[in-house]
């Protein structure tokens, strides 16, 4: 067995991770929340320590999946958003290249300034606000320091549950559970949902494949956040019972003040060019993660 080490597994992609590579890879997982019996503790904003931790597991390839992903909290807490979302990627392309062994970094589509209706794999990168700024400057130091790197750009991720899950969809369903029976959703933001594990299963399948690279992963099917509202409350069956609000993104302004693209459309070009796109339309995807995570919530 190859052996992986998960540095930020804690989250809901990496729970994904963990359960798609556990029975083909020796995995040590780790992460500063220890929330799973299978994580343990190391803080990869520490060098010395990311480094002991990763170098007495000598694994044949390092993950580098966690960040902070709460935009205003980054536009808040800069110093705190750089260091975890660059400073220790640069920790991780240090660490992999002394070992001589490959890096895995995940970027995220909010790296583009949304001028354009979608992006390929190919298109400049226009960073609007810290978070997307920290992000892309990791994605930058493993392109140019880590002599063979995958880097994955998501779309708006789903997954990991009601205790994982703290996006969009996550954020609909509490409402709802709540009571709701109105939802106010933006009308002016474009994007392509991300189901985490269909995203680790992609990840698999390229990284055994060796093609070294970056590479745009997201669920197939372009959209925006209405359609995936709406798509949500049909598949919950509770479209006669939950009214759906359009507004604008002055709606939330107070609570959402960060930068965002209006558009974070990304196609998997790359992908598709290697035959090795086996990503779901996101509707497919969004059904499978209700049915999975949120059987008895409501």
């Amino acid at each position: 067995m190859k052996k992986v080490y998960v540095a930020g597994c804690g989250g809901m992609l990496g729970e994904a991770i963990y359960h798609v590579f556990k029975d083909a890879y020796e995995l040590k997982c780790t992460d500063i929340d220890v929330n799973e019996d299978w994580l343990s503790y190391c803080d990869f904003r520490d060098l010395e320590q990311y480094s002991a931790d990763v170098n007495d597991f000598k694994p044949d390839i390092l993950f580098h999946l966690g960040a902070y992903t709460d935009l205003e909290y980054c536009e808040l807490h800069t110093e705190g958003a750089y260091l975890t979302n660059t400073i220790s990627v640069e920790n991780a392309v240090q660490i992999a290249n002394k070992l001589g062994i490959p890096v895995l970094y995940i970027s995220t589509a909010g790296i583009f300034n949304g001028q354009k209706e979608w992006y390929d794999d190919w298109d400049r990168p226009d960073p609007l606000g810290h978070y997307a700024r920290s992000k892309y400057l990791g994605e930058r130091h493993v392109q140019l320091h880590a002599p063979r790197h995958l880097i994955f750009r998501a779309g708006w991720m789903m997954g990991g549950g009601p205790r994982k899950d703290k996006k969009f969809i996550q954020k609909l369903m509490k409402q709802i559970k709540e009571g709701a029976t109105e939802l106010f959703i933006v009308d002016d933001k474009l994007g392509t949902p991300t189901y985490t594990f269909d995203f680790a299963q992609n990840v698999k399948l390229v990284l055994e494949q060796e093609l070294w690279g970056l590479y745009n992963l997201v669920c197939e099917g372009v959209t925006d956040r209405l359609e995936v509202a709406t798509a949500l409350v049909s598949t919950l069956g509770l479209h006669d019972k939950i009214k759906i609000n359009r507004v604008s993104s002055d709606h939330f302004k107070e609570d959402y003040f960060a930068p965002r693209p209006p558009s974070e459309r990304l196609i998997n070009r790359k992908l598709n060019l290697r035959n090795l796109n086996i990503m779901r339309p996101w509707r497919e995807a969004l059904a499978v993660y209700i049915q999975r995570d949120y059987q008895d919530y409501l």
